[in-house]
């Protein structure tokens, strides 16, 4: 791998140990990156022990087929997917599932991607290279009013409205199509930011969220989970901003929840718990110093509950 484009996995040990419940249990690792929590949690694996992946990006799934472990399948599709995709592998339940969510340093650290406006290179944005709509390709067609919403609603972004605006006035000149231009548009929207971020973070955030539906496929993947987990499984999540991490920890909040009818005080619960919240981690100064992107990541891990005998399929 090219030295520019190095990755440095996140929480590596503490994702690995917090997944990990029996040597030759089934695994997911439902967003494979460049691989480093796949390896480490193949390491630790016995002989009969599997391990499933899943990434939509076609440079990642290069990298997972140099690996040459028959426990190891790598899937071309979002985890969005798997119950569907193991169906057809006749796994029924695995024993852990590891999310480690947003993008990979190679994906930022790629002008040709167009993840970063730290490069200037194609104004792509899409985790899945083969498919879909480039963030070029929005700006050009979406009305103001939308716009404006994906950068307030997935950037949390409070200059929405004007850096809508201003794409939809430079857009009748000449169409948007490299990362420089958006970000030194919104540079001149924007005329202060907090220290040491870049005005154009948020925007960039929001639409690459937008176009990867990335907060839909969380959803959706962390149903996924709950669905695929035996009981004593347990599910790890790595997010890096606050809307990840708030529907991460709602979601587990929901599942953990034993609710009645309070109109019939005696009768069975009318749902029961499913998750058993296991705690939060951060990176430790040490990781952080070594590694500043995982600043801003947190770790938090549930187990699956539920009755016994429901071993997981391979």
């Amino acid at each position: 791998m090219h030295p520019q484009f190095e990755h440095r996995t996140v929480l590596l040990a503490e994702t690995v140990e917090a997944v990990f419940t029996r040597p030759d249990g089934c695994y997911v690792d439902g967003t494979f990156g460049r691989g480093g929590h796949s390896r480490a949690l193949l390491a630790r694996l016995g002989p009969q022990g599997r391990l499933i992946a899943f990434d939509k990006d076609p440079q990642a799934i290069a990298a997972a087929q140099a690996i040459e472990d028959p426990r190891f399948t790598i899937c071309h599709a979002d985890f969005a997917q798997a119950p569907a995709q193991l169906a057809a592998l006749g796994i029924a339940h695995v024993d852990g599932v590891m999310l480690d969510l947003g993008v990979s340093s190679p994906q930022i650290d790629d002008a040709r991607r167009g993840f970063s406006f730290r490069f200037d290179g194609p104004l792509d944005m899409r985790m899945d290279t083969t498919r879909g709509l480039t963030a070029a390709d929005f700006l050009a067609s979406a009305d103001e009013r939308h716009i404006a919403q994906i950068i307030r609603d997935h950037g949390e972004e409070r200059f929405a409205g004007p850096i809508a605006r201003a794409i939809v006035a430079r857009r009748a000149q000449a169409p948007l199509s490299s990362t420089a231009e958006l970000a030194q548009l919104v540079a001149k929207v924007i005329k202060r930011r907090e220290p040491g971020q870049d005005p154009a973070t948020r925007t960039f955030q929001a639409l690459r969220i937008h176009i990867n539906g990335e907060l839909d496929s969380l959803s959706q993947g962390l149903t996924a989970a709950l669905t695929l987990l035996a009981p004593g499984g347990h599910l790890a999540v790595i997010s890096f901003h606050s809307l990840e991490d708030r529907m991460v920890k709602q979601f587990i909040a929901h599942e953990s929840r034993v609710e009645f009818d309070r109109r019939a005080p005696f009768a069975p619960p009318t749902r029961v718990e499913r998750l058993k919240a296991l705690g939060r981690i951060k990176p430790s100064e040490a990781e952080v110093s070594a590694n500043p992107r995982s600043r801003s990541a947190v770790l938090r891990v549930a187990e699956r509950l539920g009755a016994a005998g429901q071993g997981a399929g391979a």
